[in-house]
Order: structure tokens, then C-alpha cells, then sequence
């Protein structure tokens, strides 16, 4: 069942779906863990329903100059398009209905900035649906394929920033560096004050130098992933 819901910033709106994905709070605070860079091109990976994508725009709209989503399933995709018309932001936005690692020549080195709230597990479908499970597991896109994207479309010195399980944190630092994509600035995430982290966010440098600031543990008492 579709609903048109606010985006709690402006007059700005996003078209969800009960049957399809739909997007948690850790997407928010992933839209907000950067601020944009004047003249900023940004590109949302694996961006479902556009949540990403939209809502950083929303928050640095006066410094960014484009915004692209790409995003496998098509029912997603037509979604997308359809908040990017209802909000009246055709010559902003685009989208692209294609798997990360099938990114076209044409966005080689295009973005300053790439935001991603990839699939987060490993393992089978189990007893998923199947759009969903595509959303949440690494059935069509793994790690070290979604880094060599990123690395690839890119430009140098520019910024990756994800959020992810905590239990895979290592895993995502090192496929980050072997792809040279230097961490930057990370923080975890837990569910309220005390507890373990569920969840963290991370910023890489495609070119960086070595060093990463560690931030204070975020509270998410709405957890997502």
C-alpha cells in the first residue's frame, strides 16, 4: 500500500510503500553524517525509495548542484522518479535503474560525494521477500564490489560515507582501504545510552591520508538496521 509521507524538512515529500523496502532512521542519520561542499555532485547508492539522496539534499540544498540515484530494483526506481516529480526536483535529481557494479563509463570520476545504505548481511534469502532480502543482504552485491564502485565513480579526494552492521565494522575498513579509500571519521550507533552498538557510520577519502576521528556514540532509540 503506497503513502505519501513529510520529510519533517520543509515542504519536501517521499513517496513509500508497505509492500516494497522501506527505508529506517539509520538512512537519516546517514543523510546527515556529512555536510555538503559548495558546487557538491552526489550520487546515492543502493538508494531504494531515494531516502538518502532526498533528505541530504534537503539539508544543503543551497550547495548542491546534482544528486543521482541508482537503484537495482525497478519497482524502487519508478518510485524514486515519482517523489523526484512530486517534489518538483527534475533538474536536480536523476535516477538510474541499475546494479552498482553495472554503473555506466559515463559516471567514472563524476561525484564529489557518494552516499550508501548497502545491503548489510550475509547468508540466503531465508524466508525474506525477495525484493526486500535483495535490500538487506549481499545476494546481488558484495562488499568488495560496492567498494570498486565507489572508487570508480569517485573522483579523487572525494568522499564515501555508509552506514552498516557493527559486527562488520572491520570488514568494511579494510575493504574500504584495500580499494583506497582511506576512513576518515566514524561513529557507532546504539539503540540508547549504555547499550551495545547495533549499527555504525563511516566516511572514507578516495586518496585520503591515514588518520580517523572517532565521534561519540550516537543515540537511536527509532534503530533501524
Amino acid at each position: 500500500m503506497r503513502s505519501i509521507e513529510s520529510l519533517q524538512k520543509g515542504d519536501y515529500k517521499i513517496i513509500q510503500d508497505t509492500d516494497l523496502y522501506r527505508f529506517t532512521s539509520d538512512a537519516v542519520l546517514l543523510s546527515r553524517f556529512q555536510r555538503a561542499k559548495k558546487g557538491e555532485r552526489v550520487a546515492d547508492f543502493c538508494a531504494g525509495s531515494g531516502i538518502v539522496g532526498l533528505h541530504f539534499y534537503a539539508e544543503n540544498e543551497e550547495n548542491v548542484s546534482s544528486v543521482t540515484l541508482f537503484e537495482m530494483q525497478k519497482e524502487l526506481a519508478d518510485m524514486s522518479r515519482e517523489t523526484v516529480a512530486l517534489n518538483g526536483l527534475g533538474g536536480v535529481f536523476s535516477v538510474e535503474n541499475v546494479r552498482v557494479q553495472d554503473i555506466g563509463r559515463e559516471y567514472t570520476e563524476a561525484f564529489s560525494l557518494i552516499l550508501c545504505n548497502p545491503p548489510y548481511e550475509k547468508g540466503g534469502f531465508g524466508s525474506a521477500d525477495a525484493g526486500k532480502a535483495l535490500c538487506k543482504k549481499e545476494l546481488s552485491l558484495s562488499l568488495p564490489e560496492l567498494v570498486g564502485s565507489v572508487r570508480r565513480c569517485l573522483k579523487f579526494g572525494g568522499r564515501v560515507s555508509l552506514v552498516h552492521r557493527a559486527d562488520r565494522v572491520a570488514d568494511v575498513i579494510c575493504a574500504l582501504r584495500e580499494g583506497g579509500l582511506e576512513p576518515k571519521k566514524l561513529q557507532f550507533i546504539a539503540g540508547k545510552t549504555g547499550d551495545a552498538p547495533y549499527a555504525f557510520l563511516i566516511s572514507a577519502v578516495k586518496g585520503g591520508r591515514a588518520g580517523v576521528e572517532v565521534l561519540p556514540t550516537a543515540a537511536n532509540d527509532r534503530k533501524g538496521i
